[in-house]
């Protein structure tokens, strides 16, 4: 199979090191207007039998819609686009091609062991859930202008995975955020800091939390409570989190996003060389919806209906 990979940042060179050593693929073509690899060859990826495209978000809408006037299957890391606008362009053009979109979290062996628990009623009948997505130290202050904010740009994982694991959808959110670090979040207008408060269509609550400065590691949980059991995921030796009781972490906490997520990466992209189900184009979007809801939320300090955000022009 020849895949073609467009963008070699971060995220970029592990799937060039991932793809090169598939056993699907027996050619990689690479794209990136800066930057070199050691995996593959140049070339134009849109030539190959699928693509994956990793480069800045600003780029997604217009790779993807390529690849879909020319019939190439393709997976690109989230978001589909910067907007909803974008992602409805998007969504229209897939109808004739297949589009996976990329929420590696899905991929990792916690989230669907808690997701299949919660399916044969361990826990009972599910009341609240709690998601945590805290970076150890923030991103580049010149990224933050164009991240779309932290509930667009970090918590739009956890409204995936919120979707996914519970099979529901989120009906209205509450969000807030605060500025405890560098002057450059406020004033991109955005937050360094986040809380939210979301529930569900039958009722379950949600909370959500995030900080661009959890100096102790890279710290990503969930805990679903039912009124049978209550299961934690991302409880790791590795998780960033002592006690007061004595129990302290086991290993080197988690840098960073890839090195905790590197098993799910590499499932994902192996599902989808294989043809298997991924993150669709309809559920960015609707994570996508829950994020606009989010930001809308915390902008105007009042709760926010998913549906208001699904109705606007």
């Amino acid at each position: 199979m020849r895949v073609g990979l467009l963008g070699l940042g971060r995220i970029g060179a592990f799937h060039a090191a991932t793809l090169a050593a598939h056993p699907l693929v027996d050619d990689l073509i690479v794209a990136d207007p800066v930057r070199t690899s050691a995996h593959g060859r140049p070339g134009d990826p849109f030539e190959a039998d699928a693509v994956v495209i990793a480069t800045p978000t600003s780029t997604h809408a217009e790779l993807l819609l390529e690849a879909c006037r020319r019939g190439v299957p393709a997976f690109c890391e989230k978001p589909v686009a910067g907007d909803v606008k974008g992602t409805l362009e998007v969504l229209e053009a897939a109808r004739g091609n297949r589009v996976v979109v990329g929420f590696q979290r899905r991929f990792d062996a916690g989230y669907a062991a808690a997701a299949a628990a919660l399916r044969r009623g361990e826990l009972g009948d599910l009341h609240r859930v709690h998601l945590i997505t805290a970076d150890p130290a923030p991103p580049p202050a010149a990224y933050i202008p164009l991240s779309g904010g932290i509930y667009r740009d970090c918590h739009i994982h956890d409204f995936d995975i919120l979707r996914w694991v519970t099979g529901r959808e989120v009906v209205s959110v509450y969000a807030t955020g605060a500025n405890r670090g560098a002057a450059f979040f406020a004033e991109a207008g955005d937050v360094d800091t986040s809380a939210a408060l979301l529930t569900l269509d039958d009722g379950t609550l949600a909370t959500v939390q995030g900080s661009r400065y959890n100096g102790a590691g890279y710290d990503v949980r969930m805990e679903l409570a039912g009124t049978e059991g209550t299961l934690a995921v991302g409880l790791s030796p590795r998780a960033p989190l002592a006690s007061t009781e004595g129990l302290a972490p086991g290993g080197d906490p988690w840098p960073d996003f890839v090195t905790r997520f590197a098993d799910a990466y590499r499932a994902e992209l192996d599902a989808f060389l294989r043809g298997a189900p991924g993150c669709a184009v309809e559920d960015a979007l609707a994570a996508l919806y829950v994020a606009e809801a989010a930001e809308l939320s915390r902008r105007e300090r009042r709760p926010v209906e998913v549906a208001e955000v699904t109705a606007a022009p």
